[in-house]
């Protein structure tokens, strides 16, 4: 089709491409993005969760992202950590920036701010800021305890670090009310992780003792109203990109600005659903299924002129798990195509080469990666 471009999406392990079609973003079908009820996932009965999890399956091979409703995360709950993203992110610039990442951070937790980052190289520095911090074994709703705890092979992949939640002791309520979120995310996520093992004909209990400790990433998005240069210049929130854990659950507010990418190649808007998290696919499940399942290009603009703000959970294997292709993602006529990696050593690629590439850029190099480039087709 005359017009189609490719969208080159760089990895740590090389460039792959999407097609996308010549046409605006328009608002999704119900069949493109659509609401799974999970309210049969806490079924005792295997066939309720066996239909949540077909229903997840056929989302999942079609665009990758779906809504689910009835997914057990209070209303309240949510409210109060949005209403803490706030509360941070309206203080002055000096006092966030006591908390940069970048300044203090191994493991990029703590605060990120506006045009810090760009992860596509294409597009403009993204005008968002964000306060992320990692899995603590001490903070797990499940199971806490200490890290003294855990065996080695496990301790070494624990990315917490106590600066985030020190340094914001003035904030009543911060860490209580971001970790109810967090914690809430979490516990959802091992459930759903089963439904996803049942979707791939694999018995319910097969990432169990994976997920023991896993990436679990709390990521606190804040788009601000762009400037009038910013919108002259048509700077994005977040440049276009995939996830790279097995999937994110994200609750977005009313404003809106989530838009994927199709399978064929259309930009779709995924406007706010209330009561509804989004779930999308990430590049580690990719990996995992043999790509039965696809990790799908996203990206976010904030078009208002009013403040947005999302919440997205970053959720993944164990950081020490090795792990390969599935079994019943493999035959003769279909080997496995990836190599067994560790989700940690996975996400740490992704994670350095973005942050090395970005310090690259300026200093003059302007290059970046993961990144998103527009090519000719």
């Amino acid at each position: 089709m005359a017009g189609v471009t490719k969208l080159e999406l760089r990895t740590a392990l090389g460039p792959v491409y999407r097609d996308v079609l010549p046409y605006p973003p328009r608002d999704c079908t119900a069949d493109e993005i659509p609401v799974i009820d999970l309210a049969p996932m806490f079924s005792e009965e295997l066939a309720d969760r066996k239909r949540v999890a077909a229903s997840i399956r056929s989302a999942a091979t079609n665009n990758g992202f779906f809504y689910i409703k009835n997914h057990g995360i209070p209303e309240e709950t949510i409210a109060q950590c949005k209403q803490q993203v706030f509360n941070f992110m309206r203080q002055p610039q000096e006092k966030k920036d006591l908390l940069s990442s970048r300044a203090r951070s191994k493991y990029y937790n703590g605060y990120l701010g506006r045009r810090k980052a760009q992860i596509s190289r294409s597009e403009t520095a993204d005008v968002r800021e964000s306060f992320s911090f990692r899995y603590s074994p001490e903070l797990d709703p499940d199971h806490p305890m200490d890290i003294s705890e855990l065996p080695e092979d496990v301790r070494s992949w624990i990315r917490a670090e106590d600066f985030v939640w020190k340094d914001t002791e003035y904030l009543p309520n911060f860490k209580q009310d971001l970790l109810a979120y967090w914690g809430s995310c979490l516990t959802l996520a091992r459930k759903l992780v089963r439904m996803f093992a049942l979707s791939l004909g694999l018995e319910e209990d097969y990432w169990d003792d994976k997920v023991t400790h896993p990436g679990a990433d709390g990521v606190f998005n804040y788009y601000p109203p762009r400037t009038t240069e910013e919108l002259d210049n048509k700077f994005v929130g977040l440049g276009s990109h995939t996830d790279l854990q097995l999937f994110t659950l994200l609750w977005q507010d009313t404003v809106g600005g989530l838009q994927i990418l199709s399978k064929e190649g259309q930009w779709l808007k995924a406007p706010p659903i209330r009561g509804t998290l989004v779930v999308n696919i990430g590049d580690f499940m990719m990996r995992l299924c043999n790509d039965t399942y696809k990790s799908t290009v996203h990206r976010v603009t904030n078009e208002s002129n009013v403040e947005r703000v999302s919440m997205p959970f970053f959720f993944g294997l164990n950081f020490n798990c090795v792990e390969g292709v599935v079994p019943s993602c493999t035959s003769e006529s279909n080997p496995a195509k990836y190599e067994p990696i560790s989700c940690g050593d996975w996400c740490q690629k992704r994670f350095k080469m973005e942050r090395d590439e970005f310090l690259k850029s300026e200093e003059g190099k302007k290059t970046i990666a993961p990144s998103a480039t527009v090519v000719t087709a």
